[in-house]
């Protein structure tokens, strides 16, 4: 308990000295949490729609210790897993509208270099009941990521069996091997424009798959994306954005292998949003 003389009133010939006892401030927690909320015209992966073009409602947090190490969860409704479920050849026969990806891992900065590292592993995870023909849509990664102020650079390999419904045959369909070995580089930018709160974002990314092809002898899955975006920050923790997306899905490769609900999944959109942050 420490001490802290306030005032000293003299009236007079007397002095009235006045103490005030104040608590010593609680030691700084070695752990942080956020939390974030939003709500987006669609949902997009590595440049393509989820939902079929229709709004996602998503949400996650993250949990870091001072050491670097983090733990983080996040979740969104999707849709292609049951999307082709008129022409009866959905990857789920019930369920299959969340995703739940868990996460954790480490990152730090290496000295006083600016240069940031960041290693972990991902879990994608689809509730519901797969269709017995396809390969299970649930996958695992492990990723890298290299950064560098507003630049980053990120490699993230699949170490299950099966990645998104392709891997092990089942029924003639998602490829003769498993997928363990397919990988995604991408490089993104979010470069802050002056002091205006607004980002500019910029990201390419290539889907690389092993034998990944849903009709046998058709053309592979692989893919290239992009995007490019703004985002405004506010003080009060929302942000709201939008952005274009591309991929480079040909019209014989979406037939085969992108292809839901009658549409190419990788056609070019865009998307906007409004996320909160906690």
């Amino acid at each position: 308990m420490r001490k802290s003389l306030i005032t000293t009133a003299v009236l007079g010939a007397l002095a009235a000295p006045s103490f005030v006892f104040a608590a010593d401030a609680a030691p700084a927690s070695d752990f942080t949490a956020s939390y974030n909320v939003g709500l987006f015209s669609q949902y997009i992966f590595r440049g393509l729609t989820q939902t079929n073009n229709k709004p996602a409602l998503q949400g996650g947090f993250d949990v870091s210790h001072k050491s670097g190490l983090y733990i983080g969860g996040w979740s969104s409704n999707v849709s292609w897993l049951r999307d082709n479920a008129s022409a009866g050849s959905a990857l789920y026969n019930t369920g299959g509208s969340l995703e739940i990806d868990l996460y954790g891992g480490f990152k730090t900065e290496l000295g006083k270099t600016g240069l940031g590292i960041d290693l972990g592993a991902l879990q994608y995870y689809y509730p519901g009941a797969h269709n017995n023909n396809y390969p299970k849509a649930n996958t695992t990664e492990l990723y890298g990521a290299l950064s560098y102020g507003w630049l980053q650079a990120k490699l993230s390999g699949v170490v299950s069996n099966d990645a998104w419904g392709f891997g092990k045959k089942y029924g003639g369909h998602g490829g003769n091997g498993d997928e363990r070995g397919a990988y995604y580089a991408e490089l993104n930018a979010n470069i802050p424009l002056a002091d205006t709160g607004i980002t500019a974002l910029l990201h390419i990314g290539r889907q690389e798959f092993k034998d990944a092809r849903y009709v046998i002898g058709g053309p592979d899955a692989s893919y290239t994306d992009w995007k490019v975006g703004l985002t405004k920050a506010f003080d009060s923790g929302i942000n709201v954005g939008a952005y274009y997306t591309d991929t480079n899905i040909s019209a014989a490769n979406a037939v085969d292998n992108w292809t839901y609900a009658g549409k190419n999944i990788g056609d070019s959109t865009g998307t906007a949003f409004v996320q909160k942050t906690f």
